[in-house]
């Protein structure tokens, strides 16, 4: 009896999580699943952001972060990076001058076995505010309902800010030239115990200079990989990485809110970007990019997406490891 109800309650566990049991609820499968393009999923391939480029390179802490947090890698000093520059699509051969949003995927480790993890993209605000609201503008992007995408913005008006933003913003013709936004809000912990809510950024060294979509256009499907792998040939490319406060009452839990610009900010350190490598034999290849993945002295906040994207990434890991014959791995040892 005991064993049947071990095996029981866990199939109910399973079950679950699986939403069998709630088919309403959210779950990493429904939202993997909205990722989908119309052209079919990149088998494979993330099953977002699934256009990058591998890059490795060194974080160059100052020091400055260890006021804020007890991890090491805010301690001064050099610490080994592995990134991805990414494109905002679940299409692995969009034109690069079809998508809005750029990202970067960063890993920094530390002599200690500690690892950052960060996933950012280039807009300073997400279009919405919850991971459920996220799901219903993909169904909503998604569908043949002429009208679905009104309804969806009288519903969730915080797009509006978005949709400017995307209108207005400038174009670039380089990831280098570009300033990637973690959007998400994390808890810092110092040696002293005492907590503060941030955000961080990386700002880049490279001028922007801008370009239209159009001239972007003309410049090839694949014009920024080629030209990141260029430019950091000609020698390192650097950003420098700032850390926002936020003061109480800010929004912490909703990412399609900035913070107000006058929030104190602190320079903790440079990453600079050494060598590129094509994805299919890059370092990136099997690594998931998982913002839950912290060091000692960071956790996550009332903030619910790193804990939704941490899941939506471990299964688009486990369809693309799953998938290898459809995108050959030259490495044998993955990295989740």
């Amino acid at each position: 009896m005991l064993i049947a109800v071990v095996i029981g309650a866990g199939a109910a566990a399973f079950a679950y999580t699986a939403g069998w049991l709630s088919p309403q609820r959210l779950t990493p499968d429904k939202m993997v699943d909205a990722l989908a393009p119309r052209t079919g999923v990149a088998l494979g391939h993330r099953r977002n952001h699934a256009k990058g480029i591998c890059f490795t390179g060194v974080f160059e802490a100052n020091g400055a972060g260890s006021a804020l947090s007890k991890a090491q890698v805010l301690t001064r000093g050099r610490y080994n990076v592995l990134g991805r520059f990414n494109l905002g699509t679940a299409d692995a051969n969009a034109p690069d001058a079809t998508v809005r949003v750029r990202g970067m995927g960063l890993q920094i480790s530390t002599p200690d076995g500690e690892v950052w993890r960060s996933a950012m993209i280039d807009p300073p605000f997400f279009p919405v505010s919850t991971p459920q609201a996220f799901y219903e503008l993909l169904i909503a992007s998604a569908s043949k309902d002429l009208d679905a995408m009104k309804t969806f913005a009288g519903a969730h008006p915080e797009i509006a800010a978005f949709g400017a933003w995307e209108k207005s913003a400038p174009w670039t013709g380089s990831y280098a030239e570009d300033r990637f936004n973690g959007l998400n809000s994390f808890v810092f912990t110092d040696s002293s115990g005492a907590e503060k809510t941030v955000r961080w950024s990386l700002l880049p060294a490279a001028p922007p200079v801008p370009i239209s979509q159009d001239d972007l256009a003309k410049r090839g499907p694949d014009f920024l990989e080629q030209e990141i792998t260029e430019r950091v040939r000609g020698g390192p490319q650097r950003w420098t990485m700032v850390v926002t406060v936020a003061n109480p009452g800010d929004p912490t839990a909703d990412p399609s809110k900035a913070w107000p610009e006058d929030r104190r900010t602190i320079e903790v350190g440079t990453l600079t970007v050494q060598q590129i490598e094509a994805e299919r034999d890059g370092p990136c290849r099997d690594i998931n990019f998982d913002p839950t993945v912290l060091p000692s002295g960071m956790r996550t906040s009332d903030d619910p997406f790193p804990a939704a994207r941490s899941a939506a990434y471990a299964k688009s890991y486990d369809l693309r490891t799953a998938e290898a014959k459809d995108y050959p791995r030259t490495a044998t040892d993955a990295k989740p």
